[in-house]
């Protein structure tokens, strides 16, 4: 039996099959215009099961939408902040981590993401009068290895080092098992991430260990194998080789992912922005954001 990749806590519950699964609790909920699952896993015996550290899992997968596609995208980002409120501190400042390779389209939610965030520390030191009400928030659009030199956890110890956030939110890209997932599901974990590993090439993990705070971690899954997609259009029974299928580095995204990068680095901008400065409405983010 082929194995196939996912970052999805979800695609590997669902793996393992419908039954129970000692170390690991799961429940759904749907709230419009998103469907909820929460999986936590308890303990060593669910971190074995499921490959994943023990903490919470939470995933929204996107219903279709509506008419109007503005209200469609702040719906989805109001549910998702709500998500994001049960993990994060409830004060302190928060230092949003955009990882990936901006000028790899797949891989750039993490830099898109954070064009759409309110970045409020500097302007609450400057203006307190005007923004002193607000929550600090601090952003950081890392690079990659191969630009910077420097790992994207060294980067980030030495801001967190100088600015103390309560948290950090790091914001990748992710792989699926399934291509129906691909920009329409959002993960969101208390555990931390480790970069690069959506497009395999995995580098030091983002967690509370290495950075001596909570990290929360955000994703969308961009790619999928291309192996998955070969494997899924066999005959149920085929009997085939994991040699005659694709190589694993292979990946394939969707032909419009320059359009589904932008629109889920939108909800997911507005997301935070939501979950940490409470009662915005998309008129007051867009004139805080210009």
């Amino acid at each position: 039996m082929a194995v196939f990749r996912t970052d999805l806590a979800l695609e590997r519950r669902e793996g393992l099959g419908a039954g129970a699964l000692p170390g690991v609790k799961s429940r759904v909920w749907r709230r419009e215009p998103v469907e909820i699952t929460r999986i936590d896993v308890l303990d060593e015996r669910g971190q074995r099961a499921l490959g994943k550290p023990k903490g919470a899992y939470l995933t929204a997968e996107l219903l279709p939408r509506g008419e109007d596609n503005g209200e469609w995208l702040f719906s989805c980002a109001r549910e998702l902040a709500a998500l994001l409120r049960t993990l994060l501190p409830r004060e302190g400042t928060v230092l949003a981590a955009g990882l990936g390779n901006r000028s790899v389209t797949p891989d750039a939610l993490g830099p898109e993401t954070l064009r759409h965030l309110i970045v409020t520390r500097h302007l609450i030191s400057a203006m307190p009068e005007t923004f002193g009400g607000m929550r600090p928030v601090c952003a950081v659009a890392a690079g990659v290895l191969g630009d910077t030199g420097i790992e994207t956890v060294e980067i980030l110890r030495g801001i967190v080092s100088r600015v103390r956030p309560a948290a950090v939110v790091a914001i990748d890209a992710l792989c699926a098992r399934s291509a129906g997932r691909l920009c329409r599901t959002f993960q969101l974990s208390d555990t931390g991430i480790t970069p690069g590993s959506g497009a395999f090439n995995p580098r030091k993990a983002l967690n509370a260990a290495t950075l001596g705070v909570p990290v929360i971690a955000l994703g969308v899954p961009t790619v999928v194998e291309a192996r998955t997609l070969a494997f899924d259009l066999l005959p149920e029974g085929a009997d085939i080789s994991e040699s005659a299928l694709p190589d694993p580095g292979l990946l394939v995204t969707p032909k419009d992912i320059d359009r589904q990068i932008t629109e889920c680095g939108k909800i997911l901008g507005y997301a935070l922005n939501l979950a940490m400065q409470r009662d915005l409405t998309p008129e007051e983010m867009e004139a805080l954001l210009a």
